[in-house]
């Protein structure tokens, strides 16, 4: 018998009971225990003093973790398009792995974990209050085919209440090549017009606070292009909330 992956959001009822059970730690193995305990958690999702529109880490005194305020230079020289971009932390080990296994092989209780992870983060609960529209970045149609679900879309899910989560508002229209091997200009030349705003969905946007939410952050340029998409259409304000942030680039060194 050929073997059929369900994806996580096709059965709610077996995501929900799966995720109430009893298991060991992704990370030391400990159990019984969440999928991440709280050592684990704590050891490698610390807080620490982040840009506020570009959440890499920034060199700070201790005790400043979570004030929030402080800029990076190259975020006060060309302010993003983001007002506010919260992680919860660095994409290094072992949150590689977790984070492919949860695309690739979507496990909902690794779901659970991360979106309680950044729920967790300082700024994450005031960013999911103010937000009026929270969107799970769109994954583009081939991708979506392939891997059954949108990773974004499982953890908004668990993030936001469905009054506020609209996974049909922005739409990825346009496939692009891997932006593995680009340079963040090359990125964003790369996603000119892969996002739009679905039409009879616009009318939200007016004037609102929108929270993009995705797995990773790389370069930012992905996020960038749907946060001025977004703006173009009404937004009045766009951050983003996202798992882990990937090292500065060396082209932006």
């Amino acid at each position: 018998m050929r073997n059929v992956t369900v994806a996580p959001s096709a059965w709610p009822w077996r995501r929900a009971w799966h995720e109430r059970l009893p298991g060991r730690c992704a990370i030391c193995r400990a159990w019984p225990t969440r999928t991440v305990c709280d050592d684990c958690a704590a050891r490698f999702a610390s807080p620490v003093p982040r840009c506020r529109r570009c959440a890499l880490p920034l060199a700070a005194p201790a005790g400043t973790a979570t004030s929030g305020d402080a800029c990076c230079d190259q975020c006060l020289r060309q302010p993003p398009p983001l007002d506010r971009v919260v992680a919860c932390c660095d994409y290094t080990w072992p949150w590689p792995e977790h984070i492919g296994r949860f695309k690739f092989q979507g496990e909902p209780g690794l779901a659970t974990s991360i979106a309680s992870l950044m729920r967790s983060t300082p700024w994450a609960e005031a960013l999911l209050e103010s937000a009026q529209v929270v969107l799970p970045m769109p994954l583009a149609p081939g991708r979506l085919r392939e891997r059954g679900f949108n990773q974004a879309l499982e953890l908004a899910r668990r993030l936001a209440p469905p009054s506020r989560l609209d996974a049909h508002l922005l739409v990825r229209v346009r496939e692009t090549p891997a932006q593995s091997q680009l340079d963040r200009k090359a990125r964003l030349a790369n996603l000119q017009g892969a996002f739009a705003v679905a039409p009879k969905h616009a009318n939200r946007l007016k004037g609102a606070q929108v929270l993009l939410v995705d797995d990773v952050m790389t370069s930012g340029a992905s996020l960038h292009a749907a946060a001025l998409t977004l703006r173009a259409a009404g937004a009045e304000s766009v951050s983003a909330l996202v798992f882990a942030r990937t090292e500065l680039p060396a082209e932006a060194g």
